[in-house]
């Protein structure tokens, strides 16, 4: 079930839509259903998403996943919740703009995507494509999945020596067109991509080590 059918709930319900899942899409505005063409299959239900009428009315008791992603923060919080709490939705998640309100959200256990946080990073790695090559953060920011440039002086060093004390870990190697998890023993390979799961304050000191000539003693 998708809330919102502007341009990001359109395409995600006519992806769904295209690979088969049965799709219902609450929206208040008619005219916005015409984005979803000719070609979709599933049903729509002019209505406010949080409205417990136009929830049931949408199918809401058969949902196994709904989606929040109306341009309002307040809407897809308050519907997100309603599909969680009261209907029991096994799988949530809501589209914020205010990245500040992310972390609150996070603790009330609504995963959700802070749409400006994340386009502001993503524009970032373009206009800085020397910093770190981030492929994840989660909802609040706080935690990044990313490449580093290693220096080859940490060929034949243990992977674990990458930690530096400092909160991050490598989650995995990708390795002669594999992938490879590391154990505590596990030791560094000349063209080993290491990928790391960093807290944001330690990305930038992490990445800088890492594409640094090791030293003697960590």
């Amino acid at each position: 079930m998708v809330m919102g059918c502007g341009r990001v709930g359109s395409r995600l319900a006519v992806t769904l839509d295209e690979i088969g899942h049965s799709v219902a899409v609450i929206d208040q505005d008619t005219d916005s259903f015409a984005r979803l063409g000719d070609a979709f299959e599933g049903i729509t239900v002019r209505g406010i998403g949080f409205d417990r009428d136009t929830l049931l009315t949408a199918g809401i008791e058969r949902a196994q996943a709904f989606a929040a992603v109306s341009s309002g923060d307040n809407s897809n919080i308050v519907a997100a919740r309603v599909a969680r709490e009261k209907f029991e939705v096994e799988r949530v998640v809501a589209r914020i703009y205010d990245p500040r309100r992310a972390a609150i959200y996070a603790r009330l256990g609504i995963p959700t995507v802070a749409t400006v946080a994340w386009s502001t990073e993503q524009i970032m790695r373009h206009l800085l494509p020397s910093g770190p090559e981030q492929m994840w953060a989660d909802e609040t920011g706080a935690v990044v999945m990313h490449h580093v440039n290693l220096h080859r002086s940490w060929y034949g060093r243990r992977a674990e020596d990458l930690t530096f004390g400092l909160p991050t870990r490598v989650t995995m190697i990708y390795r002669e067109g594999g992938v490879v998890i590391p154990t505590a023993n596990s030791v560094l390979q000349e063209g080993d991509d290491p990928i790391l799961m960093t807290a944001k304050e330690s990305l930038d000191e992490v990445s800088e080590r890492c594409a640094a000539k090791a030293r003697d003693e960590i």
